[in-house]
């Protein structure tokens, strides 16, 4: 008898231990890692940048903890409030809040949490000009994007996008303390970049957004027309990122980069169109792996070119 009684409750303890650790992987799902990761490319190369070399190591941890915070906290409200719409979406059927390994309200209460400690944390950490646009990136992404432009117009992604460009001016402002010309170009940047990005990955999933009314250019459009809207922003990008030469007084390492990389983007982008004109079987997949891979090699010399003596 008692050995039945103690392999019931090693079985209850297992059970209970496989559904916590099922709970604790729901939540940090809905921060969104993989998002996550693209937003600190573009926040810490942007402090060397700032502090003209290597920045402070502590300051550098400081904003990736409160930036990662910040972040999970809008991909978070997010989830919680396209809930509804995630559930009958292929791409998004087993996020957590679908699965019930999370509950609604405690989705809502991680959000908030994370969006209150964030701010407080780079607040008391950097400055209070790196904590104000923590917040404003959260709200942008959440009420701006998510609540109203997101189920409304096939400029979504194009304004909605500004939550993303958040990071590069956090990361300046944790360095300096304000915000300067370099970071409004890479800013513009980041702002291009997303359309040529996200708009792929839309004709990927056109169905999907199609069947739960989100009007995604990729839904709205041709896939012709959207590769062609890829095409101008990828230029559009490149051109941006020209522009950081003379204003930052960039070396040589980013000027190749910015080239040879931006040329790449590019060309992956014409590649796309030429084959949605041709009616054949179009990749968009291989231009949004493109381009973060892009990316972060752009953000990568960034953080390389500061250090180098030429």
């Amino acid at each position: 008898m008692k050995e039945a009684v103690s392999i019931a409750t090693t079985i209850e303890s297992v059970a209970a231990e496989r559904s916590l650790k099922r709970t604790i992987k729901g939540y940090v799902e809905l921060t969104k890692p993989r998002v996550l990761e693209l937003l600190l490319v573009s926040t810490v190369p942007v402090m060397f940048l700032a502090q003209h070399g290597l920045p402070n190591l502590w300051l550098v941890a400081a904003t990736v903890i409160g930036g990662s915070m910040s972040a999970g906290s809008a991909a978070a409200f997010n989830m919680y409030i396209d809930r509804d719409i995630d559930a009958h979406m292929h791409r998004t059927e087993k996020r957590p809040l679908v699965t019930g390994e999370v509950s609604p309200r405690g989705a809502l209460v991680f959000s908030w949490v994370l969006a209150v400690l964030s701010t407080a944390w780079l607040w008391l950490t950097t400055n209070g000009v790196a904590a104000a646009l923590s917040a404003a990136a959260i709200f942008f992404y959440v009420v701006v994007y998510t609540l109203i432009l997101k189920r409304r117009t096939e400029q979504n992604i194009i304004w909605g996008g500004i939550a993303g460009c958040f990071p590069v001016l956090i990361g300046w402002a944790a360095v300096t303390g304000s915000l300067d010309w370099p970071a409004f170009v890479l800013f513009v940047l980041v702002f291009l970049w997303t359309p040529a990005h996200y708009w792929p990955l839309s004709m990927k999933y056109k169905d999907d957004y199609e069947d739960v009314d989100v009007p995604m250019l990729g839904v709205t459009r041709s896939a012709s027309q959207v590769g062609l809207q890829v095409i101008l922003y990828a230029w559009a990008t490149l051109a941006c990122s020209l522009l950081l030469i003379p204003v930052a007084g960039m070396g040589l390492v980013y000027t190749v980069s910015a080239l040879v990389f931006g040329g790449w983007f590019v060309y992956e982008s014409h590649r796309l169109y030429a084959q949605a004109v041709k009616g054949a079987s179009a990749r968009p997949m291989r231009v949004f792996h493109a381009s973060i891979t892009y990316l972060t090699l752009i953000f990568v010399a960034v953080a390389v070119d500061p250090l180098l003596p030429f």
